[in-house]
């Protein structure tokens, strides 16, 4: 296993670079995961009500 001490200075970054990328997407998926929920339950009911008012 490498450690951090190990690694060259560049790969260092990178590596350092893409686990916060990595942080930083998943915790958009996060955020978005509720209002696309909230957003096809929205939908749902909108189409029950069509279909009951027709």
């Amino acid at each position: 296993m490498w450690t951090l001490q190990r690694l060259d200075p560049e790969r260092r970054r990178r590596r350092i670079q893409l686990l916060s990328e990595l942080a930083d997407a998943k915790s958009v998926r996060v955020r978005l995961v509720p209002r696309r929920a909230r957003d096809v339950r929205l939908r749902e009911l909108i189409a029950v009500r069509r279909r009951l008012a027709g």
